[in-house]
C-alpha cells in the first residue's frame, strides 16, 4: 500500500479526485490509499464528505477498457440475481471506475512472496465453500440468452474447446511449450469424455483477492468482473483447485451440485486437466502486456526454464 504522501501517486489522486468531482462524489484527497498489485488497474481507496469509502480504479493500458466495457455489462446483469454483492458502479468513464466499497476482505492479498491470507486456505470450512457454492451455481445458472441481450460474449460448448486449442497453438508458436506439457494438453483437448455439454456464464477470473469474506468466513462479495462470459464453466474451479487442493475442490462441487450447479460425469478431471492448461492463459497475458516479468513467469510455467 501507498499512502497519498508518495510524490509518484500526487498527480494521479488530484485526477482520480477531480473526475470524481465531476460526477458528483466529493473525495477527500488526503490518506488516500494506492494499491499497485493489479496488472490491469490502479486502485486507491478513499473516503467522501458522509465518510464513506470509495474504491477508484484508475485503467493501465488502453486495452483494458475494453474488458471494462464487458465488466460493466455483466454487473447490471448479474446484480439482482447473485446471493452476494459485486461492485455497483457510480461511475464509469474511460479514466475512472469508482464504487462504494463493499464490505468483506478479500480472501487473501497478493504479497511480495504470495498470497496473503486472511482465512485458511488449507481448511477454508464449511460456510465458505458452502456460500460459494451457492454463488457460483447462481452465476452458472443465468439464463444465456439474457447475457447474449446484454452484450456478453456467449460460446457454445464446442466453440469454448476449439477456442482453447487455438489460444494452445498460439502460446506455442510465440512462446513455446515443453513436449510433455503439449502431449498432456493434447491428450484433454481431444477426449470428449472430459468435456461439459453445456456452456454457462462465469466469473472466469476467480482467485482469492476477488473473493470476499465477512466475519463468519463465509463469502459475501465478489469482484473484477472483467473476465465474465458465457463458456466452458470448468473455468471458474481451476484457481480454488490450485489454491485449496483436491479434497477441497471435491467437497466446493458436492456442494454446488447440491445449490443446482450442472455438473457432468468427468467434472473434477476436466477441472484438473484444464489447471495443468492454465499457462496458456498466463502466456497470452504476457504476449498482451510484453511486460518481462510476465513474460518470464509464463516460460517458466510453459516448462521452458
Amino acid at each position: 500500500m501507498t499512502t497519498a504522501h508518495s510524490q509518484d501517486y500526487t498527480e494521479v489522486i488530484r485526477e482520480m479526485v477531480t473526475i470524481a468531482g465531476e460526477h458528483g462524489v466529493q473525495l477527500s484527497p488526503d490518506g488516500i490509499e494506492m494499491n499497485e498489485s493489479g496488472m490491469d488497474f490502479l486502485v486507491g481507496i478513499a473516503q467522501d464528505a458522509e465518510g464513506v469509502s470509495w474504491v477508484l480504479r484508475k485503467p493501465r493500458r488502453e486495452d483494458v477498457l475494453e474488458r471494462a466495457d464487458n465488466e460493466a455489462r455483466v454487473l447490471k446483469l448479474i446484480q439482482p440475481r447473485l446471493p452476494v454483492a459485486v461492485p455497483d458502479w457510480r461511475i464509469y468513464t474511460p479514466e475512472l471506475i469508482a464504487y462504494p466499497l463493499l464490505s468483506g476482505q478479500p480472501a487473501a492479498s497478493v504479497g511480495g512472496e504470495g498470497y496473503a491470507w486472511n482465512m485458511d486456505p488449507v481448511q477454508p470450512g464449511e460456510r465458505f465453500i458452502a456460500s460459494l457454492a451457492e454463488a457460483l451455481a447462481a452465476l452458472h445458472g443465468i439464463d444465456h440468452e439474457d447475457a447474449r441481450a446484454a452484450g456478453l460474449r456467449v460460446k457454445s460448448p464446442q466453440e469454448a474447446r476449439e477456442e482453447m486449442a487455438r489460444n494452445m497453438e498460439e502460446v506455442r508458436s510465440r512462446l513455446g511449450v515443453s513436449a510433455a506439457l503439449w502431449e498432456r494438453w493434447q491428450k484433454w483437448i481431444g477426449d470428449d469424455s472430459y468435456w461439459p455439454g453445456h456452456s454457462s456464464l462465469i466469473h472466469g477470473d476467480l482467485h482469492p483477492p476477488h473473493i470476499l469474506i465477512g466475519s463468519q468466513v463465509q463469502v459475501t462479495g465478489l469482484l473484477d468482473w472483467t473476465e465474465a462470459e458465457v463458456t466452458n464453466p470448468g473455468k471458474d474451479f481451476i484457481l480454488y483447485y490450485a489454491v485449496h487442493g483436491e479434497e477441497n475442490l471435491k467437497l466446493l462441487l458436492e456442494r454446488y451440485e447440491q445449490a443446482g450447479g450442472k455438473v457432468w460425469p468427468r467434472m473434477y478431471d476436466h477441472i484438473v486437466e484444464q489447471y495443468a492448461a492454465y499457462p496458456v492463459a498466463v502466456g497470452q497475458f504476457a504476449l498482451l502486456t510484453e511486460q518481462e516479468e510476465v513474460l518470464a513467469m509464463a516460460r517458466n510455467m510453459l516448462g521452458l526454464t
